[in-house]
C-alpha cells in the first residue's frame, strides 16, 4: 500500500529543509561571525521580495571517493533560480561556503550551466555570487572540467547578456578565470580576494610574503590591478550595488536600456557652467561635477571609480536613458591618457557598445603620458585599444569638449573623424596639435624674440574651437549652461540611428 500523500509531502518539505541548512547551524554562524551573509541570504536581497524560484534544490554530488558517499547535502553547495531584480527576470547563481567551503563539484557545476543555458536561451542576465574554496579536490579531473564547461558559457554570453559577478568570499585558481570573463566584478572589503596562485604558493615559488588582502583583496583588484570594478563595504551594500547596476543594463544585447521615469526637466540652464572651467588652462576642475550637473537628479553611477583616476566611466541617465560616460579626469594627472586609462575606457566602451548603450565623451585630454615605463608597458597598444574601440562602436556617440583637446589624443577622444554623431566643443575648448608652450619651443627653437608673445601669439590663432568648427570637426560650439538640453536633444535625434562595420567574424583589437 502507497503510503498516504501527507508522508510524501513531508518527505518533501524535510528534504527542502536540509538543503535550505546547507552545511548546518555551526557553519552559518561562522559565516555570520566572518561579516558575511549565507547564500541564501544573498540570493533574498538581490531579488524583490518573494520573486525567487529555486532550480535544483534537490541536487547531490556523485563522488564516492574520500568518504563523500557519507556526505551528501541536498543542493551540493550552490543556490541556482531565478527572479525578478525591478521587476525584470534575473537569474543567478550563489555559492554556498558552508557547504564543503563552497568547492565546486561535477553536479555543481552542471547546475550553474543550467542557469547559464536558460539565461541565454530567454535572453536574462546572468549573477554569480562567488564564495568558494576553488574546485573540489576529491572529484580531480570531473571538477576542473566543470569549470570549463562554465568558462564556455561565459565566453559565448559575453556581448549577448550582461552578466555580473560579486566576490563575496574566496575566489582563487582557476575560479577566477569565470569572473574575469564577466562584464563586471564587485568585491567586499575585508571578506572577498582573488588571485591565481595563493600567499603560500607565492612564497614557496618566489620566496615573497604576502597577505591574502594585499595579495587579492578588494582594494587591491579595485586600485591596482584593476580586476575589479566596484567595492563594496558589506554584503548588502554589495548586494543594493547590483541591483543600482542592473537598473541601467539591458536584458540583452537586441534590447534597448530601460527608460526610467524622469522628473528632472529636459530644458533645465545651469548657468553656473559657463563659469565652471577655470580660465587657466592648467588649473584643475572636478569633471564628475559637470558630469552631475547635466545627468537626471544629478545621479552618476561611476565604474572603476578607484582606478585609472584620470579617466571617470560609467553611467548616467538623460531624460530617463541610460548613457554611457567617458570623461577625462582633469583632476587626476591632468586628465592625460595613459596605458591603465586607456584600458578602462576601451572596456567600458565595449561594454556599451555591446549592450545598446548611447556614449557621451568629455574630453579634456591634453595627451598621452610620456616615459620609459608608459613605453616600455605598451601605451601605444594599449592607446591603440580605446581608439579601435570608439571607431568600432556604432551606438549613438556624442562628443563635448570641455578644454584641452591635443593631438593623438583629439583623435582618440571620439573625434569626428571616428564616426563620432555630434561634436560640440564649449568656447572654452582648445583644438590643437599640442599646447602651446610645447608648439612655440619647436615652431620658434633657436629664433630671437619675445617667446612669450610668441605662446600668446599661438594661444589666439590655435587654442581655440573655432578652425575645427570651420572645418565641420565640430558641429556647434555651445554655451555651457545648456549642455544638459543639447545633450537630450542630440541623443533623441540619434536614437533610431543605424550604422554597422564591414562583415567580418570580429576583429583583431590590439589586446
Amino acid at each position: 500500500m502507497n503510503p498516504p500523500i501527507h508522508n510524501k509531502l513531508e518527505e518533501l518539505e524535510s528534504r527542502k529543509r536540509e538543503s535550505e541548512l546547507g552545511g548546518g547551524q555551526a557553519r552559518i554562524d561562522r559565516q555570520h561571525n566572518e561579516g558575511k551573509l549565507t547564500a541564501r541570504e544573498r540570493i533574498a536581497l538581490l531579488f524583490d521580495p518573494g520573486s525567487f524560484q529555486e532550480i535544483d534544490q534537490l541536487v547531490v554530488h556523485r563522488c564516492t571517493d574520500f568518504g563523500l558517499e557519507k556526505q551528501r547535502v541536498p543542493g551540493d553547495g550552490v543556490v541556482t533560480g531565478y527572479g525578478t531584480v525591478r521587476g525584470r527576470l534575473v537569474y543567478a547563481f550563489a555559492q554556498d561556503f558552508t557547504v564543503f567551503g563552497g568547492s565546486l563539484s561535477e553536479a555543481y557545476a552542471s547546475k550553474i550551466v543550467k542557469i547559464m543555458d536558460l539565461a541565454m536561451r530567454n535572453g536574462a542576465p546572468v549573477v554569480g555570487l562567488n564564495d568558494s574554496g576553488g574546485a573540489r579536490i576529491q572529484e580531480g579531473v570531473m571538477s576542473l572540467a566543470g569549470y570549463a564547461d562554465i568558462f564556455l558559457r561565459n565566453t559565448l554570453a559575453s556581448g549577448v547578456i550582461p552578466q555580473v559577478s560579486a566576490i563575496m568570499g574566496p575566489c582563487a585558481g582557476g575560479a577566477v578565470y569565470s569572473p574575469a570573463i564577466t562584464d563586471f566584478i564587485l568585491m567586499v572589503k575585508g571578506t572577498s580576494y582573488m588571485f591565481v596562485t595563493g600567499p603560500d604558493v607565492i612564497k614557496t615559488v618566489t620566496h615573497e610574503e604576502v597577505t591574502k588582502e594585499k595579495l587579492g583583496g578588494a582594494d587591491t583588484h579595485n586600485q591596482i590591478s584593476g580586476v575589479a570594478q566596484f567595492s563594496a563595504d558589506s554584503d548588502e551594500d554589495c548586494l543594493a550595488m547590483i541591483r543600482e547596476l542592473l537598473s541601467y543594463l539591458p536584458q540583452n544585447n537586441l534590447e534597448d536600456p530601460p527608460r526610467v521615469a524622469a522628473d528632472d526637466d529636459i530644458n533645465r540652464v545651469d548657468p553656473q557652467l559657463d563659469a565652471f572651467i577655470p580660465e587657466s588652462a592648467n588649473q584643475p576642475y572636478e569633471m564628475r561635477e559637470l558630469i552631475r550637473t547635466i545627468a537626471d537628479e544629478g545621479q552618476f553611477l561611476e565604474v572603476h571609480q578607484d582606478f585609472a583616476r584620470n579617466i571617470v566611466v560609467g553611467f548616467l541617465r538623460l531624460d530617463g536613458h541610460s548613457i554611457g560616460v567617458v570623461a577625462n579626469q582633469p583632476a587626476f594627472l591632468a586628465g592625460v591618457l595613459d596605458i591603465n586609462a586607456s584600458r578602462k575606457g576601451a572596456r567600458f566602451v565595449r561594454f556599451c557598445d555591446a549592450f545598446n548603450i548611447p556614449l557621451l565623451v568629455l574630453e579634456d585630454v591634453p595627451g598621452f603620458l610620456p616615459g620609459t615605463d608608459q613605453e616600455y608597458g605598451g601605451i601605444i597598444i594599449h592607446g591603440a585599444k580605446l581608439l579601435f574601440a570608439l571607431a568600432e562602436a556604432t551606438v549613438p556617440k556624442v562628443t563635448v569638449i570641455t578644454r584641452k583637446a591635443y593631438g593623438g589624443a583629439y583623435c582618440v577622444m571620439n573625434s569626428k573623424h571616428i564616426r563620432a554623431d555630434m561634436n560640440y566643443a564649449y568656447p572654452t575648448a582648445e583644438i590643437a596639435v599640442m599646447g602651446a608652450e610645447g608648439a612655440v619651443n619647436i615652431l620658434y627653437r633657436g629664433s630671437p624674440g619675445d617667446r612669450q608673445q610668441k605662446i600668446e601669439e599661438y594661444k589666439q590663432k590655435f587654442a581655440n574651437p573655432y578652425i575645427a568648427a570651420e572645418r565641420g570637426y565640430v558641429d556647434e560650439i555651445i554655451e555651457p549652461r545648456f549642455t544638459r538640453r543639447k545633450l537630450i536633444t542630440a541623443f533623441a535625434m540619434l536614437r533610431n540611428k543605424r550604422d554597422k562595420n564591414p562583415p567580418k567574424k570580429h576583429g583583431n583589437i590590439p589586446l
